[in-house]
């Protein structure tokens, strides 16, 4: 069976792609720019095509030979979208129609209670999913409302605003029930999809297994991230279109996401029935549980998660490198690097000699003191020191460090131990510059937890410019020198 999926640029299509590929199914993709697609890791093993849902004679070639398309574009951002997304739909199905395919897969938004006034975000939702029903081909319209996983803005919106902001003054909103769904029963719902028989035209409401008030969630967020409990006051008087530039102050979603999302939450977003499990069978993750994938909490076989590695996450959940530069949480990073007169093997010699009775190689009272201040909040400090003075292990303690990876001549990486409003690394990486020199690599990397850890990384980063670059400066240095 050959899937059609538009879209694989975005959060969604990005994701569903590999997973329909890995399911058996041939997947051509449908992209305004074929170079957006060419470094995915399944790039390989999918087709790309070139085309614009609005411009209709692009979508023929595309269409061809195909027995499923999923319609997973949108144009939120954009101040058109409405009329561009209508357009679109329409584009879509009567070449979906004229092509032969036998089954059209569109991913909307809720339906708002009768009697209310739908937001214009929730209005095109419907408008598309009408349209697509009602264009001669078998459609299915999954519902979906809150999506939680690493890269979806409403859930970045809930992200941020739980970890920035420890009391707020929230608009009445925050009070409407809400059935988030994780990203990864998502995708399956949209998978199952594609075998639903012909004569399947309909909606379907998808949702989690929690319903909860954003209110909840936020707090469901910050019991699962680790933070304390958020003192949430609701106000009257914050309208949705005050209530978005306050989001947008607060968060790094664009305000012209921020705004239809935010005044879609006015309304309230709960299923009324459950028949898609009749085609997907299983019950969908709790709410707190989607948050725990989504931050890389829960993992296999207990092993530790690399910051730069989705091993053990579930990678659905995971952000992606064509997500917007504002998802995935905040992440501060200070890099260095160092051109090294000296083959790799003195190079990595000094690295991996780092840390106890060798030190730190820059500003050793600033170490100490650090040292002392772990130890008085209850942390280990550096009086673990090293095993081994010239040799280390994957998982052995280095002073407030835990080495959680070793390449050989290449990368060390060092998870910190000490008590810090968050979570920390540091990486040293050694590389040939084909001149028989070496090149030394550093990034020291922090996940803040909260405000704490947001104010914790402006507190330290003064001192960055003379404590990692003296360490990398002596790292080079080291190298060069004879033992």
């Amino acid at each position: 069976m050959r899937c059609l999926v538009t879209g694989a640029t975005g959060y969604i299509g990005g994701r569903l792609a590999p997973r329909l590929l890995d399911e058996g199914y041939e997947v051509r993709c449908l992209t305004r720019s074929a170079a957006r697609l060419r470094d995915v890791p399944w790039a390989g093993r999918a087709e790309v095509v070139e085309g614009d849902l609005n411009r209709a004679e692009t979508l023929p070639a595309a269409l061809e030979g195909v027995d499923v398309a999923y319609f997973l574009v949108h144009s939120l951002g954009r101040p058109d979208f409405e009329e561009l997304d209508r357009q679109g739909a329409k584009n879509f199905a009567a070449a979906a129609r004229a092509a032969g395919v036998t089954r059209i897969v569109y991913l909307g938004g809720p339906e708002p209670p009768a009697g209310e006034r739908p937001s214009p975000h929730l209005r095109s939702r419907a408008e598309v999913a009408r349209i697509l029903l009602a264009g001669g081909v078998p459609t299915a319209v999954l519902r979906a409302p809150v999506i939680i996983g690493s890269g979806s803005a409403s859930f970045e919106m809930l992200r941020y605003l739980t970890e920035r902001l420890p009391v707020m003054v929230t608009p009445r909103w925050v009070r409407n029930r809400i059935q988030p769904i994780a990203v990864r029963d998502v995708l399956r719902y949209l998978i199952a999809a594609a075998k639903m028989p012909p004569e399947v035209n309909r909606g379907f409401d998808v949702g989690g297994k929690d319903v909860l008030t954003y209110a909840e969630m936020m707090q469901g967020y910050a019991h699962v991230a680790g933070l304390h409990r958020r003192v949430v006051v609701p106000l009257r008087p914050l309208s949705p279109w005050l209530s978005a530039h306050w989001v947008g102050l607060v968060t790094p979603v664009p305000n012209a996401i921020a705004r239809p999302l935010v005044a879609s939450l006015v309304h309230e977003a709960v299923a009324h029935e459950n028949d898609i499990r009749e085609y997907a069978p299983g019950e969908p993750l709790g709410f707190e549980q989607a948050v725990r994938v989504a931050l890389g909490k829960i993992r296999d076989a207990n092993v530790e998660t690399r910051w730069s590695n989705a091993a053990g996450r579930d990678a659905a959940a995971e952000p992606l490198p064509s997500d917007p530069d504002w998802s995935g949480g905040s992440i501060y990073v200070d890099e260095r690097s160092r051109a090294v007169k000296a083959p790799v093997e003195s190079l990595w010699r000094v690295i991996e000699g780092v840390g106890g009775e060798n030190g730190w190689y820059s500003f050793p009272l600033a170490w100490s003191v650090r040292g002392w201040l772990d130890r008085l909040v209850g942390g280990v400090g550096l009086r673990r020191g090293r095993r081994d003075s010239q040799h280390l292990l994957v998982g052995e303690a280095l002073d407030w460090w835990r080495v959680e990876e070793i390449e050989p001549g290449k990368l060390l990486r060092l998870r910190a131990e000490m008590r810090v409003p968050g979570r920390a690394w540091l990486e040293m990486r050694a590389s040939p510059d084909g001149n028989g020199g070496s090149v030394y690599r550093q990034r020291a990397i922090f996940l803040p937890r909260g405000l704490a850890g947001h104010a914790y990384w402006a507190a330290v980063l003064p001192f960055h410019g003379f404590i990692f670059n003296g360490m990398a400066r002596n790292i080079a240095r080291g190298a060069t020198t004879p033992t």
